[in-house]
């Protein structure tokens, strides 16, 4: 559990930082015409790096490719992703299933809301035989408290 909050944590601090230096260039389109950012590889290099520290051998299934930044489309954004990052990433490539353990993760969930600077998440499940034993959702950029919509920002939840 405590894993799985330090690496929605970490994640979305990543996506603070690149938000405040994005730039549209350093935007893909993916196949399924959704949008992907350096923040969207970052966040899963992250905490799929967190995550095999921990539990080195629970497969990852996660959103993000290293393919996405291979090619002369991905060259702006694959010259800011070292081969860590690129490692990092490609551990999110489980297929998944019902046996056994392991982790499923959208580093930003919602891109669209992100380039905007608006709503978002990094999602983050433990799935074991099947069913979700954790789920950890960070979201930084909702207010802290919904009646002070100017306020704090970034809540976790945890289930």
């Amino acid at each position: 559990r405590a894993v799985a909050i330090e690496a929605v944590e970490r994640a979305s601090q990543v996506c603070q930082a690149v938000f405040k230096r994005l730039i549209t260039a350093e935007t893909l389109t993916k196949k399924d015409k959704s949008p992907v950012t350096v923040a969207d590889f970052g966040a899963q290099a992250v905490v799929n790096h967190i995550l095999e520290q921990h539990f080195p051998d629970d497969p990852v299934v996660g959103e993000e490719d290293s393919k996405d930044l291979q090619g002369e489309d991905g060259r702006a954004l694959r010259e800011k992703v070292t081969e860590l990052i690129l490692r990092a990433i490609d551990r999110g490539q489980y297929a998944g299933g019902p046996q056994g353990r392991h982790w499923t993760l959208d580093p930003i969930d919602g891109t669209k809301g992100f380039l905007r600077g608006e709503q978002f998440a990094v999602c983050l499940a433990l799935i074991i035989d099947g069913k979700v034993c954790l789920g950890v959702v960070g979201c930084p950029n909702l207010p802290y408290d919904m009646s002070k919509p100017d306020g704090e920002r970034g809540v976790l939840m945890v289930a």
